[in-house]
C-alpha cells in the first residue's frame, strides 16, 4: 500500500497473504504509521513470528542511561499483539484495544528489543494475548502484557 494507512478489511487480507508468502512483513508495518515511527520489524520463525524493536535514538526515554522510553515498550507491545492476531487469527480488520495491563520489569536500554505473543483465549469477538518483551534473553524479560481486543467484522 506504498506507507498508506490500512482503512478496511479488505485491503488488510492481501497484505498479510503477501506477507506470509514472501517473509516480508514490511509492506504491513509501512501501512501502521506508529509502526513506522518506532521501527518495529516482524521476523518468521516457523510457524511464529518474532517481534523486533531495533535500537533508535527518537525511542529514547531517559538519554542518560540511556534507557527506552516506556510508552515506546507499551506501544511495541500493544502493537506486537494486535499484529499477532492480524497475522494468525483471520482477522479481517486491525482488532480495537479493548484493555491492556502492563508491568515493566527492568530498564530498557538502547539495544535491540523481541517481543513474542500468546493467544490466550480468543472467541467469535473477543481475543486475549500475552506479551513477553525481551533484550539479552528470553529468560529475562524487561516488560509482559496482557491486551483484550475487541475483533470486528
Amino acid at each position: 500500500m506504498n506507507g498508506s494507512r490500512i482503512e478496511c478489511g479488505s485491503q488488510l487480507k492481501p497484505i498479510v497473504a503477501q506477507a506470509h508468502e514472501s517473509g516480508d512483513y514490511r509492506p504491513l508495518i509501512e501501512s501502521i504509521p506508529y509502526a513506522r515511527t518506532i521501527g518495529l520489524e516482524v521476523q518468521r520463525l516457523g510457524n511464529e513470528v518474532l517481534f523486533i524493536l531495533p535500537p533508535k535514538e527518537s525511542n529514547l526515554g531517559n538519554p542518560v542511561l540511556p534507557a527506552l522510553h516506556g510508552g515506546v515498550i507499551g506501544g511495541f507491545l500493544e502493537l506486537s499483539a494486535s499484529l499477532h492476531l492480524v497475522l494468525f487469527q483471520q482477522v479481517t480488520r486491525i482488532p480495537r484495544i479493548v484493555d491492556f495491563s502492563l508491568d515493566y520489569l527492568r530498564a530498557a536500554k538502547l539495544v535491540p528489543t523481541y517481543a513474542e505473543c500468546r493467544v490466550t483465549r480468543q472467541g467469535r469477538r473477543v481475543a486475549n494475548v500475552m506479551v513477553s518483551a525481551w533484550q539479552k534473553t528470553r529468560t529475562e524479560p524487561i516488560a509482559t502484557a496482557r491486551a483484550h481486543f475487541l475483533i470486528e467484522d
